[in-house]
């Protein structure tokens, strides 16, 4: 259908709606005033009465008659139901995704459109919130935010709050039917008002998101508890078999050494005397297995001297040669949460570096920039492919350093390639202590 049959249906249909309301007006005068006149005995002249009632009764009827022939003619609701429709959108009380669904049905509905679509501007990009119908063949790409030209037949208005853009409303049109006055308006008019409406859906856009990241992230925390909970259980019990089949036995053998020295001292003095002089080395050894173990619960170094210091006794006579740098001017330590977690986690990466990369040697650096104290492990190993090492055993100990690092707020990055070694850097906030 061309512009000019469309104009020429408009206009019968304007002119229809005309003669409808013409012949109310006439059947509402003849059936009050001359009816009325008739059954009251004043047929001679109209009753002054009578006309006032018949003028008050086609005041009120008025619009709704001129509604209801609008509806029926168009087949649809009118422009004034659209709006009067519209405030019952902006109750607040639904999601956002139901609101600009009802409110691009009135759309639609209104303007007898193919579709219509309600855009909001979350976190400075337009997203799709609402469309009508609901499986329409609709254009997905984002609107433009300036007003589109109205000889289109796809057309768009921005909603803004002052400066600020809150969501663009777009429509495509029939084919041949382009938007008349009223429904022209009614656009405009549903542009202008809808911006408390998608204001108060954008925030509720940006309340659910922040929702879904806080479920998100409790989730992730119960998780990493949860590990944590079980790495303590392992570590617990490897420290006991360490301390059972070690520690233990070199203490048991002094004990019963030295029971033995107090038998043969008097019997034999001599023989006391050497057997207690042997004892000087198995107590030495006793001290040195049980040092060893305490660096794997939390070296008195680090508690005393600070991470720089323990690092460099806690790498010295590993399986590969490690080299420490520090950043320039490096003053204060971390706190003691987070120092433990950098060097557990500086551990753990060197003991990776050694059993599974092949590398021959490994790079400490320490330093602290404006915000945050920061780690970095490098070595010249083989490398490895951090998605396929987290769904297998290999990722233990990765996933470990994220958890130690997590429970103190700090992150853990890893950059890895087959064959050109890998980096693992682990950071925290700046808190300090000393």
């Amino acid at each position: 259908m061309n512009p000019a049959a469309s104009y020429r249906r408009s206009t019968r249909r304007e002119a229809v709606v005309v003669v409808g309301l013409v012949l109310f007006v006439l059947g509402a005068y003849v059936l009050i005033v001359v009816g009325g006149g008739a059954l009251i005995g004043r047929s001679e002249s109209p009753s002054p009465a009578l006309s006032v009632l018949a003028t008050t009764v086609v005041a009120l009827a008025f619009a709704p008659v001129q509604a209801t022939l609008e509806r029926a003619l168009r087949g649809r609701a009118t422009p004034y139901d659209v709006l009067a429709r519209f405030a019952d959108t902006a109750d607040g009380e639904d999601a956002a995704e139901d609101v600009a669904g009802r409110m691009s049905r009135l759309l639609a509905q209104g303007t007898g459109a193919q579709w219509a679509q309600v855009w909001l501007q979350v976190d400075d990009s337009l997203s799709l919130a609402g469309r009508w119908p609901s499986d329409a063949d609709d254009e997905r790409t984002p609107p433009v935010t300036a007003e589109s030209s109205a000889a289109g037949i796809m057309r768009s208005l921005p909603v803004r709050h002052g400066d600020r853009l809150l969501g663009v409303l777009r429509l495509q049109g029939r084919p041949g039917l382009p938007l008349t006055s009223v429904e022209e308006r009614l656009f405009v008019g549903l542009a202008a008002q809808a911006g408390l409406v998608l204001r108060l859906a954008g925030l509720r856009v940006r309340l659910e998101d922040r929702h879904r990241a806080l479920e998100a992230r409790t989730q992730e925390l119960e998780s990493s508890r949860g590990r944590l909970i079980e790495a303590q259980d392992a570590e617990r019990s490897r420290l006991e078999r360490d301390i059972h089949d070690g520690a233990q036995q070199h203490l048991v053998a002094l004990a019963v050494n030295l029971r033995l020295v107090q038998v043969i001292a008097v019997r034999s003095p001599g023989r006391a005397h050497q057997v207690l002089v042997e004892q000087v080395a198995a107590a030495g050894l006793a001290i040195e297995t049980l040092s060893l173990l305490s660096r794997g619960i939390y070296p008195q170094t680090l508690s005393e001297q600070g991470l720089v210091a323990a690092l460099l006794a806690g790498v010295g006579g590993g399986p590969i040669p490690v080299t420490t740098e520090t950043g320039a001017g490096l003053v204060g330590r971390p706190t003691p949460v987070l120092e433990a977690a950098l060097y557990f986690c500086c551990m753990e990466a060197i003991q990776n570096a050694a059993k599974h990369s092949g590398a021959t040697g490994v790079t400490v650096r320490f330093r602290r920039d404006a915000s945050r104290w920061c780690l970095d492990v490098t070595d010249d190993g083989s490398g490895f492919d951090e998605k396929r090492a987290l769904e297998h055993k290999a990722g233990v100990g990765l996933m470990n350093m994220r958890d130690r690092l997590d429970a103190v707020g700090g992150t853990l990055d890893i950059t890895s390639r087959v064959g050109l070694g890998t980096t693992v850097r682990a950071m925290g906030p700046r808190d300090e202590v000393g």
